[in-house]
């Protein structure tokens, strides 16, 4: 019998990635109602280390942001970043003019490329009750052909993302997103043109799936025998995979190259996060937010960043959000504006 999990281990932070991917966050913080500004009710930043606050305490964090919890701008090079969204609400904007609002269910995927500033704040539009965010943000990598590509970014709008069901022989159903890849024939819409993702034989598949109490699903193999495929198992009470129980809070290894039965045995509702995708297998040269091949190009990338500030930012705060009524929408830095 061929045993497909490779290996178990539990989620820490940032979740374990293997190559084409690089990092892997999961975030859900339960803010609070907010104040006017949309901002954390001062009473409750007391006793944060604010800038640096990446603590639960009262069920969420302010990250790196002061009054709006967040990420201020900071810059990109060399991969891509793609912002799942399950609950709550990301602003977005950028040092090309780019912004953004987007909620549950909508994906941003962005193209750091040459370079970019950008921000992700989390506003607190609701100042009548909780304001809680799930995201997951992943950072995909780009080959060497396509470090230093223009940046730019693309919105996958939950309308528009494919949603599987899959009932089972005993009538319990398993939802899958499909964010990116093929996964039986099904097709998600289009990645971002530059991504390792938008070639095919890279099998680079990124799906959240959510599974009934007693659900079963099989994942159908990949193609190539390069290809990587790891499961994070963020909530619920246990799964059966392959033969092996798996409680929550791990993420799980296994062989692409061969079908993947999953039994969810809890009885809870389970949810998970599957990443696949053929190897770039080329070097990683990685200092924070700059992810290059080779020690000389971070370096490089240091001085264009400290020499352009790549494109300055144009926009009033660092902790940029839009106004309250806003709803989703998306500017681009071309001037092309999606509402949502």
């Amino acid at each position: 019998m061929i045993h497909s999990i490779i290996n178990i281990q539990p989620l820490g932070f940032p979740w374990k990635t293997q190559d084409p991917f690089l990092f892997c966050a999961h975030h859900r913080d339960l803010y609070p109602a907010g104040d006017e500004n949309m901002a954390v009710p001062a009473h409750l930043k007391i006793g944060r280390n604010i800038g640096q606050d990446f603590t639960i305490k009262d069920g969420f964090r302010m990250y790196h942001g002061s009054d709006i919890p967040g990420f201020p701008y900071h810059p990109h090079r060399g991969f891509e970043t793609i912002t799942i969204n399950k609950e709550g609400i990301v602003d977005h904007s950028d040092s090309l003019g780019g912004a953004g609002r987007f909620g549950a269910g909508d994906v941003q995927w962005m193209t750091a490329g040459k370079g970019i500033l950008h921000s992700e704040m989390f506003p607190m539009l609701h100042d009548d009750k909780e304001n809680t965010l799930e995201i997951f943000q992943v950072w995909l990598n780009l080959p060497k052909a396509s470090k230093m590509v223009p940046p730019h970014f693309k919105m996958l709008w939950k309308e528009e993302v494919p949603v599987i069901e899959q009932t089972d022989k005993n009538g319990f159903t398993t939802y899958i997103d499909l964010i990116a890849g093929r996964l039986n024939e099904h097709q998600s819409l289009e990645p971002t043109p530059n991504s390792w993702a938008a070639h095919p034989e890279n099998e680079v598949l990124v799906v959240t799936l959510k599974m009934e109490a007693h659900a079963t699903y099989t994942f159908p193999k990949a193609l190539n025998n390069e290809t990587r495929r790891n499961l994070y198992f963020y909530r619920g009470n246990e799964l059966l995979i392959d033969t092996s129980k798996v409680s929550e809070n791990h993420s799980i290894e296994v062989d692409a190259t061969v079908d993947l039965k999953i039994k969810n045995t809890g009885n809870t509702t389970a949810y998970l996060l599957v990443l696949q995708g053929k190897p770039i297998n080329e070097p990683v040269a990685q200092h924070g937010p700059f992810v290059m091949n080779t020690q000389q190009e971070i370096r490089e990338a240091f001085t264009d960043y400290q020499q352009t500030q790549f494109g300055g930012w144009p926009w009033k705060e660092q902790e940029q959000v839009h106004h309250r009524e806003k709803g989703r929408f998306a500017l681009h830095s071309d001037g092309r504006e999606e509402v949502r």
